[in-house]
């Protein structure tokens, strides 16, 4: 009797440190998760816009971590957690390079906005009842100026993801207004300007 007894109380003590440990592993792997989560976050914006692959990576990790946590696999929860705030501070020099880039690409672009300004005004011009070009129809003229739209839009998005900082955006969307502003241009035309010089 003794020894049943004696027991049931080792297999007490072993419970209470079994759900010790289970719950300090839970505590560990949730702080780990929650840590790596607040990180990602500081950085999320820009990481996903300058360094979309390792941004997509390391998404994939955390997911794969909160998951682990979810289904109460604590220990793949905490070793897939734990080493993302590391990861994270490894994105700051890429990002800087690649913001420094795109910031530079923008200050080259800034010619667009001369060339959908020109645009604007040719197509004020034809429309005032000046004669459309040589070979154009009306088809074609009613082209042209949907595309210009088009351009217009796109630089207008340009300026604005500009002024919000988001500059790989600006330098995507200005380089859609100078596509389409070109071939309006040679469609009408009129001389394109040159690219600028790379330094």
């Amino acid at each position: 009797m003794k020894s049943k007894k004696h027991l049931v109380g080792i297999l007490f003590i072993v419970g209470v440190l079994f759900l010790t440990a289970c719950s300090r592993n839970k505590d560990a792997a949730t702080a780990a998760v929650n840590t790596a989560l607040d990180s990602y976050k500081a950085v999320s914006t820009d990481a996903r816009q300058y360094v979309p692959d390792q941004a997509k990576k390391l998404e994939d990790t955390l997911t794969a971590a909160k998951e682990s946590l979810d289904k109460g696999d604590f220990d793949a929860a905490l070793n897939g957690a734990k080493g993302i705030p590391d990861t994270v501070k490894g994105f700051a020099d890429p990002i800087a390079a690649k913001k420094t880039e795109m910031t530079a690409a923008w200050k080259d672009m800034s010619g667009v906005g001369d060339m959908v300004d020109s645009l604007r005004k040719k197509l004020i011009t034809l429309v005032s009842g000046k004669g459309l070009p040589a070979g154009m129809d009306q088809a074609k003229f009613d082209e042209a100026r949907s595309t210009y739209d088009a351009a217009a839009k796109a630089w207008d998005d340009a300026q604005s993801a500009a002024s919000a900082g988001a500059m790989g955006d600006a330098v995507a969307q200005a380089k859609v207004a100078q596509d389409k502003a070109v071939a309006v241009m040679t469609t009408l035309g009129m001389k394109v300007p040159a690219p600028p010089k790379k330094k």
